[in-house]
């Protein structure tokens, strides 16, 4: 393959890339505005956002393998037409419902295909110094696209309704699929590999049922019975499809990949990288708005260093990978984000210049590490298992972007929740101490005094949780970035 059409197939799956992850954080803006017009509760709310990264997380094992037997270019055609009328089925569900059943089946579609963008990479790319740019460049839209969701999201609501959020994938969508046609090589899959369905759906069912446990238990009054058994489900599922993978003679995950300490140390730089990026977001972006009552154009523009340093990392670091070392920047990267986290927590109530600046230096070390993730994930993996290491590589992303929601959203409603104290006369009205959201929509029903007290209170009940997340994050990427040092220099 020449070389200019080879970085024209990395545009078309970036492009592709760019939806997949954009959708992770587009709703960050969006929610108050689709919260309204829905008229979603709490966990409705976190079910819009979280349903998607968690059925991707899900899925990618099965379906990246399912692409070495079938076919990349195969599947990822194929999830680009799911992808799109999911998209279509998104921007105009009526109900709350409706919108998480369509959020579900856009994760299909993007599981489909995530796996696929980062194989054709490995398998177009075959010189060592272009591929490390290539997945560089792979790594700043994984990383910068998802910190811009909030950004577009804010964009498009300043013009439109909240559904043009979905909508506007769907132009991506076609000519990605038309340029997917003519560029990319097809290569038969792998036919005598099997492919297992009893293990695609145990995985599924293992994270559902502990990220759902997560949720009810940092809810304000938690059904402990509930929480108790979806945590023995999801845990009993995982069990089991660990048990059926090493009995495999061709498993969806083969855990001896993570006997390789650099392999290991990737998937988990992955995992809390996202978890910290997204969740970060996730609380930032509502705060922006709740709290400090920008626009949502506003509150997306104000997050603007992240992606733009993310995007800026990830090509940079892709080549200096080869001088650097990948261990080296898998640790100081996760170090360096959890030190500008919490330089940010320091002087987030300052001059926004100085927090713009701690947020950009975030980015940098967000994009930094996803970068040497997932070079060296791919490259501690067999060429033949390019599909698996990529699924296992996209799983830790999108299973820390959930993960990322689950702990970091359900320790804010958890802090909020402690903090919100409800003034005389509206004792009644327990659903404000859900979240700062319906505490809004319940001052629109009081008398003036009563209302500026409710919001009074409520926004400082929601400054004092996002203190504790912040917190949490930073705490959580610093220790990780120790732990990831010692496997690595343990070697």
């Amino acid at each position: 393959m020449s070389r200019g059409k080879r970085w024209l197939v990395l545009a078309v799956v970036s492009s592709a890339l760019f939806l997949i992850v954009i959708d992770m954080t587009v709703l960050y803006t969006a929610l108050p505005v689709l919260t309204q017009a829905l008229s979603a509760n709490a966990s409705e709310k976190l079910w819009i956002v979280n349903a998607y990264p968690l059925v991707v997380a899900g899925l990618l094992p099965g379906l990246g393998t399912l692409g070495d037997r079938l076919g990349h270019k195969q599947m990822f055609m194929a999830g680009l037409v799911v992808f799109g009328a999911a998209s279509i089925a998104a921007a105009f569900a009526p109900s709350p419902e409706l919108l998480i059943a369509a959020r579900a089946a856009l994760a299909v579609g993007a599981a489909m295909m995530m796996p696929a963008t980062l194989s054709l990479i490995r398998l177009t790319f075959t010189d060592e110094r272009e591929r490390a740019l290539a997945i560089g460049i792979w790594a700043a839209v994984a990383s910068g696209g998802a910190a811009l969701g909030p950004v577009v999201g804010g964009l498009l609501l300043e013009y439109f309704w909240w559904g043009s959020v979905f909508l506007i994938n769907v132009p991506v969508v076609l000519v990605a699929l038309a340029a997917s046609g003519v560029l990319l090589t097809r290569r038969a899959g792998d036919r005598s590999r099997p492919w297992d369905l009893v293990g695609s759906i145990q995985v599924m069912v293992g994270l559902v049922g502990m990220t759902y446990a997560i949720k009810e238990a940092g809810r304000r009054d938690p059904s402990w019975e509930m929480a108790g058994l979806a945590l023995v489900i999801g845990l009993v599922a995982m069990v089991l499809f660990i048990r059926r993978q090493r009995r495999s003679a061709a498993p969806l995950i083969d855990f001896s990949l993570f006997a390789n300490p650099r392999f290991s140390a990737g998937v988990a730089t992955a995992l809390v990288a996202s978890a910290a990026l997204i969740g970060v977001e996730l609380v930032f972006s509502q705060r922006l708005q709740l709290v400090l009552s920008y626009s949502p154009l506003e509150a997306g523009l104000l997050i603007l260093p992240i992606p733009i340093a993310s995007f800026f990392a990830g090509p940079l670091t892709g080549l200096a990978l080869p001088r650097l070392g990948g261990e080296r920047v898998l640790w100081g990267s996760l170090l360096l984000t959890g030190l500008a986290l919490a330089v940010f927590l320091a002087i987030h109530d300052g001059p926004t210049v100085f927090w713009l600046s701690a947020l950009a230096v975030m980015g940098f070390g967000v994009g930094a590490s996803m970068t040497a993730a997932s070079t060296v994930i791919m490259l501690s993996a067999p060429e033949e298992r390019a599909g698996m290491a990529a699924s296992v590589e996209e799983v830790s992303f999108e299973l820390g972007g959930a993960l990322g929601i689950a702990l970091l959203g359900s320790l804010m409603s958890a802090l909020y929740s402690r903090a919100m104290i409800l003034p005389a006369g509206t004792e009644h009205a327990t659903q404000a101490r859900d979240s700062l959201d319906e505490a809004l929509m319940l001052a629109d029903r009081l008398a003036p005094a009563q209302a500026d007290q409710v919001i009074t209170l409520a926004r400082g009940a929601f400054d004092y949780a996002f203190v504790g997340v912040i917190i949490a994050a930073a705490l959580l990427l610093v220790s990780v970035s120790f732990a990831v040092r010692w496997k690595t220099s343990a070697r």
